[in-house]
């Protein structure tokens, strides 16, 4: 073969070297393709699958072969390109882990995996989702920290994370989700500061991070947010003012800081800052200075929550706050025990939707005035204890037909109580101790089936404790101490095996024996039967009272010895039982 030949075979060669090269490449191209593609799409459900350890919906038995994987449930596809652009799998009790294979679903806009078991970290890899629009991981168990690289998901409208175990800071690396709509992080283990750069994020209109051990002050940066609407920011440590600048956000709905340690006083004109707020909550701070009269102007309000602060002055009028259902006042020295501290209860008459009243440990005087039988009939709750009201309980209260619990104690109420009380069919909760109250324990109380608790202790009442309490099948506690009651204790009462926390008929001038029925109380905690003038044997019937840790019957005049059934009392922890 000549050198020519030669040289041309050589070429050949080189020709089909490269062109089978070529060939190659191009496979390998293709097939490069295929698993970025839809396949890549398929392989990541399968990893993610693998993740979950306990599907009991078997949301996964449609993960197979038989059908294309945009047919899985939960998992819905764009008609164009036929990519996963959503997955929803809320609430269906899984157990495990988040896979970092979800970070290969490169159309991935929607992402639902709340209201489930999912436990260990957020993969680092949903930071690749630049599609990403929403991540729903709240009402889970998940752990760690918030990874910085959420911040390479630049088209993130809703980031909610609540309700889990996360620790650390909020990264400051979110700053760059300039679309940013909802970010909610509460009931976590976060701490460190509100960082100022939220302040940047022009389109949130949710900031929700209650329930954390975040610290510091409310950055002033916040008060650029002209479109945020809710901002809960309760149950932390966070302390210092807040930046007046703040309330004059009139998009503000929901204003939640309760829980902290934030002092300072409101604005005057906060009514008309904040004129379409419904929820407004500062319990148990250190805010001080007056309620503001304008806050009536926001006419939408229907939750002011504002316990446990040093506010001071007249309670203002609620007159146009005709949406109102929670007011709430407790612990604060707003009144001045002169005769019209309550002349403001007066306007909540036009609040026809009012289910709580909670105006109790205020310092207010006066008469309870008649005219509070002309509140809502939705009302539920009404706390009016610990002030220093006098005059009569007004029998229009029974007009209150929902009311649930009535909270009158430790004032200085004189006079009978009303017959009509027995006609709250719905209380579970009466407590009416502490007062000046003469005259009988009416028989009507008898109709109170829902009745859980009855205190009417430290008042001076008399007569005999009515049978028809025997009637009150759901009461759990019922205490009459330190009254002037006489007569038997009747053993419809006494033997009431409902009541299972407290019984109370101590310092009162019962007579008769105890009745045999109390061996029926196998479930109560506490009996004290103490300074009465109880005669008779102490009935072994006792002895089946086997939940007893407190039991007193001194100063009595019991006769004989203590039964040997009160042996079986093992998680007895007081007995007083001498006699006179």
């Amino acid at each position: 073969m000549g050198h020519s030949n030669l040289s041309s075979l050589v070429s050949l060669c080189s020709t089909i070297c490269s062109a089978l090269i070529v060939v190659s490449v191009l496979g390998i191209a293709s097939t490069t393709y295929a698993i970025g593609g839809k396949e890549a799409d398929r392989l990541a459900l399968l990893e993610f699958k693998k993740g979950i350890t306990h599907d009991p919906f078997m949301v996964f038995s449609s993960w197979n072969n038989s059908i294309d994987f945009c047919e899985w449930r939960g998992v819905t596809c764009g008609h164009r390109h036929r990519r996963v652009t959503k997955l929803h799998l809320a609430a269906k009790e899984l157990v495990g882990s988040i896979s970092p294979f979800i970070g290969n679903l490169s159309f991935l806009r929607i992402l639902k995996l709340q209201n489930n078991s999912l436990i260990h970290e957020i993969p680092p890899e949903i930071g690749r989702l630049r599609r990403l629009r929403s991540l729903a991981l709240h009402n889970n168990t998940i752990s760690g920290r918030i990874p910085t690289n959420i911040s390479g998901c630049m088209h993130m409208e809703n980031l909610s994370l609540a309700n889990n175990n996360l620790v650390g800071e909020i990264p400051v690396e979110l700053s760059s989700l300039s679309k940013l709509k909802i970010f909610s992080v509460g009931s976590n283990r976060l701490k460190g500061i509100i960082p100022p750069f939220l302040g940047n994020l022009s389109s949130l209109e949710v900031l929700s991070a209650p329930l954390n051990n975040l610290s510091g002050s409310i950055p002033h940066s916040l008060s650029n947010l002209m479109n945020l609407k809710y901002i809960a920011l309760g149950a932390n440590l966070l302390s210092g003012t807040i930046p007046s600048q703040v309330f004059n956000l009139s998009s503000v709905t929901n204003f939640d800081v309760g829980v902290n340690q934030i002092h300072g006083s409101l604005p005057l004109d906060l009514g008309i800052t904040f004129p379409n707020l419904e929820n407004f909550a500062l319990s148990m701070n250190k805010f001080t200075g007056s309620i503001p009269p304008s806050i009536s102007n926001a006419s939408n309000l229907r939750f002011i929550t504002i316990a446990g602060n040093y506010f001071t002055g007249n309670v203002p009028s609620w007159e146009k706050l005709q949406k109102l259902q929670w007011l709430s006042t407790t612990d604060n020295p707003l009144g001045r025990g002169e005769a019209d501290d309550l002349s403001f209860l007066f306007s909540l008459t036009n609040a026809t939707f009012l289910e709580l009243l909670a105006i109790n440990n205020n310092s207010l005087g006066g008469v309870l005035p008649k005219y509070i039988s002309n509140f809502s009939s939705t009302l539920k709750v009404f706390l009016i204890d610990a002030n220093n009201i006098e005059g009569i309980i007004p029998s229009g209260i029974s007009n209150l037909f929902n009311l649930e619990r009535l909270y009158l104690r430790d004032n200085q109420l004189s006079g009978t109580i009303p017959h009509d009380l027995g006609k709250l069919q719905q209380l579970q909760e009466m407590l009416l101790s502490g007062n000046n109250l003469s005259g009988n324990i009416p028989d009507s109380f008898g109709n109170l089936s829902q009745l859980i608790r009855l205190d009417l202790k430290s008042n001076n009442l008399q007569g005999s404790i009515p049978s028809s309490l025997g009637n009150c099948q759901s009461l759990l506690s019922l205490d009459l101490y330190n009254n002037s009651l006489s007569g038997a204790i009747p053993p419809q009462v006494i033997g009431l095996s409902s009541l299972s926390v407290y019984l109370d008929l101590s310092q009162n001038h019962f007579t008769g024996s105890l009745p045999i029925e109390v061996g029926n109380l196998k479930n109560l905690g506490a009996l004290y039967v103490s300074e009465n003038m109880l005669s008779g044997e102490i009935p072994s019937s006792l002895g089946s009272c086997i939940k007893l840790e407190y039991l007193a019957m001194d100063e009595n005049f019991f006769l004989g010895t203590i039964p040997s059934s009160l042996g079986s009392l093992r998680g007895l922890q007081q007995l007083v039982s001498f006699s006179k």
